[in-house]
């Protein structure tokens, strides 16, 4: 092997994919390690253990019921997020994700990492978000999940822009389309996708046509 080539994949086993190339090279310049898994949860913030969706939540966490609590803890998340409550959006999806993990739920698991990147993102945390996106698409190609690895590509995409990384941003926006196409993802994700793959030269070349369409 000379230079930087990538080492012959193994006799059935599949060439790394141009997402799966992107993210190894993104984690490159994360700092720290990888996200922890959490052993177990802190206790509910006061803040949020009130309301319906909190006592249906709490009533399934003191049973253990992994699935229900996970399913609790997602409609909770999803009303913040209609609220533009972004930390207390995190708060319960992060919630979700543990339960979902527990419950060993893999695809509601990878979803919430992706969804956790969205709210770090929204929330105007864009390097943090690349974390999620990243563990959202690696576990998402393992089950072979394209739809979600292709909305987590389109996710981290956004995050790369918005770092002021354009040409990956751009590859990353083209990689999210593949899959999504393939996976029949619905017309606006593809949009949103195939938006992303323009940002290279509507920032360099014409920001003002970009601005104004």
């Amino acid at each position: 092997m000379t230079g930087s080539a990538q080492p012959r994949p193994e006799w059935g086993e599949r060439r790394p994919s141009i997402v799966a190339r992107l993210v190894s090279a993104i984690r490159g310049l994360m700092p720290g390690p990888p996200r922890p898994r959490t052993r177990g949860l802190p206790d509910l913030p006061p803040r949020l253990a009130r309301g319906e969706l909190a006592a249906e939540y709490l009533g399934a966490e003191r049973d253990g019921d992994h699935r229900r609590a996970g399913a609790a803890s997602t409609s909770a998340m999803d009303r913040a997020i209609a609220d533009g409550d972004w930390w207390q959006a995190d708060v319960w999806a992060h919630r979700a994700l543990w339960h979902f993990e527990r419950a060993e739920l893999t695809l509601q698991a990878v979803r919430l990492a992706r969804r956790i990147g969205d709210i770090r993102w929204a929330g105007g945390d864009p390097s943090s978000a690349r974390r999620y996106y990243a563990e959202a698409i690696d576990e998402a190609r393992d089950i072979g999940a394209e739809h979600e690895q292709g909305l987590a590509a389109l996710g981290l995409g956004r995050a790369m822009h918005d770092l002021g990384d354009v040409t990956t941003a751009r590859r990353l926006g083209r990689a999210a389309t593949e899959l999504l196409v393939r996976s029949g993802a619905p017309a606006d994700e593809l949009a949103l996708a195939s938006s992303l793959q323009g940002t290279e030269k509507a920032i360099g070349e014409d920001r003002g046509e970009e601005e104004g369409g």
